[in-house]
């Protein structure tokens, strides 16, 4: 098994097959991708944090899975995979460090982290799991370190995946994983949950970095592909994980409705022939119900009083704008002054060019095309290379009838997008257009 590949995809559906414990592959194979998921975050942060290495406790987390595959297929599986892959695990790590001739006090070392008569710290502030993800997520790594860390070592995504997610080569995926690993060690990039006072900052880095991945997964910065759904749900398991482990985190929270009430859309977002569907043309009988009533469950966890901003987060914000698009029958029965209202605390903590864009569009619906127009030309300058700011305008000048203009800023658009899917959209309103 190779230092950056994943072990086979590992969670468990405890099959035991007649009286002999045999497991056809089929249920093997459903069974290890099922513990995998469930485990194999867990088996790396506890490896982690006994031996303070993030290569030997990913290489022995993957060698366990591999093992397991080999032993559960003739065994059956265990009536505790978790605990089986932890054992198995630990002792092909200490078997590495013996390998490696690291004897004497390394060797002691090992044997000492590994006693299992300590207890392990208590309540989910504590668990290693949160601890590896602000190590993977520590702001000395530059970004496209952490997602690509976050998604290895918390996901158990492969490298190939990973690469192939975001269309970049294997060897440079993991180099940059490699150079994040050796940061980590040589800056002595301490595994812990920041101290209280550092929480909240240090927690926004950590929700910034599985909303990039959501976000790339949701819509493709670029490629063929529009919609990359082992991103989404990667994300969403990583927002869950989150949810569970800081439930009375209000952002965190926030994050995560957001992402279950945008991805409820994911069936109605692409046409058939591969085209773009914006919100007011996607068939909303397509939407998941049960994701949308879960999204909205948690926008009322994250609390009630949205619109008032204050101590209010940005993720609770964006999911309370997103709760409101979805409890509509119709883009004619959205409550948009309540969006602008939404909006308006959203830009009160956050007053970033995108998110003035965003207020833009739910301002036309409210007070009409020219004042939401006017807005957007506000923004022209900060967003001249982004291709929403051209598409928007695009959409207000049609409606204002001012079709030259339209057919400039669509092309302006076309030329800056890098998804198909928008591409092939905005080509067929430039069409609309006529001459």
């Amino acid at each position: 098994m190779s230092r950056h590949g994943r072990g086979p995809a590992v969670p468990i559906c405890r099959v035991l097959r007649d009286a002999v414990g045999v497991v056809t592959d089929r249920e093997l194979e459903e069974a290890i991708t099922r513990v995998h998921r469930q485990e194999w975050a867990r088996v790396v942060a506890g490896l982690t944090r006994r031996f303070g290495d993030l290569d030997i406790a990913e290489d022995a987390a993957a060698e366990a899975f591999s093992l397991a595959v080999e032993r559960w297929a003739r065994d059956g599986i265990p009536p505790h995979p978790g605990g089986w892959l932890t054992t198995t695990a630990t002792r092909k790590a200490i078997d590495r460090i013996r390998r490696e001739s690291r004897r004497d006090a390394k060797h002691q070392e090992a044997l000492m982290v590994t006693d299992d008569s300590r207890p392990d710290p208590v309540g989910p502030i504590e668990d290693d799991r949160l601890r590896l993800i602000f190590t993977c997520c520590h702001p000395a790594l530059a970004m496209e370190a952490r997602v690509a860390l976050t998604l290895r070592l918390l996901g158990g995504l492969t490298v190939a995946q990973i690469a192939h997610a975001f269309l970049v080569r294997e060897t440079a995926l993991a180099q940059r994983i490699t150079r994040a690993k050796a940061k980590i060690k040589t800056a002595h990039i301490p595994y812990r949950v920041p101290l209280e006072q550092d929480l909240r900052v240090r927690l926004a880095g950590v929700l910034a970095v599985v909303y990039l991945i959501f976000n790339e997964g949701y819509l493709a910065s670029q490629g063929d592909d529009p919609l990359r759904v082992e991103l989404t749900d990667e994300a969403i398991r990583l927002g869950r994980l989150l949810h569970e482990l800081l439930p009375d985190e209000g952002e965190v929270t926030g994050l995560l409705a957001l992402m279950l009430l945008t991805d409820a859309r994911r069936a109605a977002r692409v046409s058939r022939t591969g085209e773009l569907v914006t919100l007011d043309e996607q068939d909303r009988g397509a939407w998941d119900r049960a994701l949308i009533a879960e999204g909205a469950s948690l926008v009322a966890e994250a609390g009630s009083a949205v619109a008032g901003a204050g101590s209010v987060g940005r993720f609770q914000l964006l999911a309370a704008i997103n709760s409101v698009h979805t409890a509509a029958p119709s883009v004619r029965d959205t409550d948009w002054s309540r969006i602008v209202r939404l909006y308006d605390g959203l830009v009160t903590i956050d007053p970033s060019p995108i998110v003035r864009l965003n207020r833009a569009v739910a301002v036309a619906e409210v007070d009409g095309p020219a004042v939401g127009f006017a807005e957007v030309e506000r923004l022209a300058e900060p967003l001249s290379g982004y291709h929403a700011l051209h598409a928007t305008r695009a959409d207000l000048l049609r409606r204002l009838g001012r079709s030259a203009e339209a057919g400039a800023a669509y092309d302006r658009a076309i030329a800056l997008a890098g998804n198909a899917a928008e591409r092939a959209y905005l080509s067929r309103r430039r069409g609309q257009l006529g001459g």
